[in-house]
């Protein structure tokens, strides 16, 4: 059937409302973006400035961490980190190439890597490490326009507070020159530059250790690296303080104890059993530290006893799994001997179990953390509390075991 012209136009006409929403989210967008230029205005971006990069700025609703009117929320995606197996992130054959290239820029940058351990105290390996693992020595290319994401994340994001900050922040360092638009690259959080800093780190940390009158994160090794050393300082850094010990635990380990708020002097742990891997012997110095005890995979897999300094690479990327793929990769600089003990073949439950026990344990008081559905300190020891309770081993390890005695529970 032939249908007359005017009831096809009449049929457009109504259709074309159903594309309103979308017409109307982007002028509302405008519109946020441009109530932006009294705050942007006082955080001394120019008129110029703000006009020129904010003109077709458009929001990305792709990015991840959105609250969006009519769809459901979205969190972040789910970072390698606290997904995978330690196996399966502190790969072997990564950590060897970033080792070996690790050595090569540690020849390539002496003089500035010398710089930055006198001033900061900061090893030149945990700095390379941290490039490495942050964006492969610059070799991996950030896959977004950092002002179109910190723009979105203000205007729709979680954390819109926050990015409304560091959309300001993005704008005052076009504005100064410090980087292009087209090469202020960044993560789908916002993170820019080789190793990975927010505008607002940027603005808190950033060294201009080349001298040449600006701090280039994207362009200049010197500045990437002094800027992390400097980050890593401003957080607590302590030097001549190792990262962490590898040991071996005793078999009447208390795996509940692996939490930061239980500290001891290295010298009490070492009386209680645990002794360094490969015959290492510490000296008084390092025996008087304070540390925690880590068992990443519970009972199974390495064991290691952590410093202040742990903590503070931690406070770079919230992650265990992070700080011993940085911490290991700076000590394969200049060893070439892997973790003493391998790690298991255990397996990661799916984030939504891991919450379902949290939830569990908040439930009967032995839990008190955020429900993330991440195995971490807090949960590994929550669960060793459990499974005490419940006559189960004691393992402190988030298994498809424990968590069919939790649903029998139920």
């Amino acid at each position: 059937m032939k249908w007359p012209a005017t009831i096809i136009a009449c049929a457009l006409l109504l259709c074309a409302p159903l594309q309103r929403p979308a017409y109307a989210a982007d002028a509302a967008f405008t519109q946020f973006i441009a109530s932006l230029w009294p705050e942007a205005k006082a955080a001394g971006v120019s008129r110029e400035t703000f006009d020129r990069e904010t003109r077709s700025l458009e929001p990305d609703y792709k990015l991840p961490d959105l609250i969006l009117p009519g769809r459901p929320k979205t969190g972040a995606p789910a970072q390698a980190e606290f997904v995978q197996v330690p196996a399966d992130y502190i790969k072997e054959a990564s950590i060897a190439r970033l080792a070996t290239e690790g050595q090569r820029l540690l020849q390539k940058y002496r003089s500035s890597l010398d710089a930055i351990e006198k001033r900061f105290g900061v090893p030149p390996t945990i700095v390379l490490a941290i490039w490495g693992r942050e964006t492969d020595y610059g070799r991996y290319s950030l896959p977004y326009d950092t002002l179109r994401v910190v723009a979105t994340q203000a205007y729709v994001g979680r954390r819109k507070d926050q990015y409304r900050t560091e959309f300001i922040l993005a704008l005052k360092i076009l504005g100064e020159g410090a980087v292009t638009r087209k090469e202020m690259r960044s993560s789908w959080a916002g993170a820019t530059g080789y190793t990975q800093f927010l505008p607002s780190e940027y603005y808190k940390h950033g060294v201009d250790l080349d001298g040449d009158g600006r701090v280039d994160i994207w362009h200049s090794v010197p500045d990437a690296l002094a800027s992390a050393a400097q980050q890593l300082v401003n957080k607590g850094w302590q030097a001549g303080v190792r990262w962490a010990y590898e040991v071996t635990a005793p078999a009447n380990a208390d795996c509940t104890m692996g939490v930061p708020e239980v500290t001891k002097p290295i010298s009490q742990w070492l009386r209680a059993g645990f002794v360094p891997v490969r015959g290492q012997k510490l000296n008084a110095t390092e025996q008087a530290q304070s540390a925690s005890l880590l068992q990443p995979e519970g009972i199974y897999g390495p064991a290691f006893l952590t410093t202040p300094n742990y903590f503070v690479i931690k406070e770079y990327n919230f992650s265990d799994l992070y700080v011993l793929f940085v911490g290991h990769l700076a000590d394969r600089m200049t060893s070439p001997q892997p973790f003493a003990t391998p790690w298991s073949a255990s397996k990661q439950l799916r984030s939504a179990d891991v919450e379902a026990m949290q939830q569990q344990l908040t439930r009967i008081g032995l839990y008190k953390d955020k429900l993330d559905g991440k195995a971490g300190m807090q949960t590994r020891a929550a669960l060793g509390a459990y499974q005490k309770q419940a006559g189960l081993k004691v393992d402190c390890w988030p298994s498809e075991a424990v968590l069919r005695a939790m649903n029998g529970q139920r």
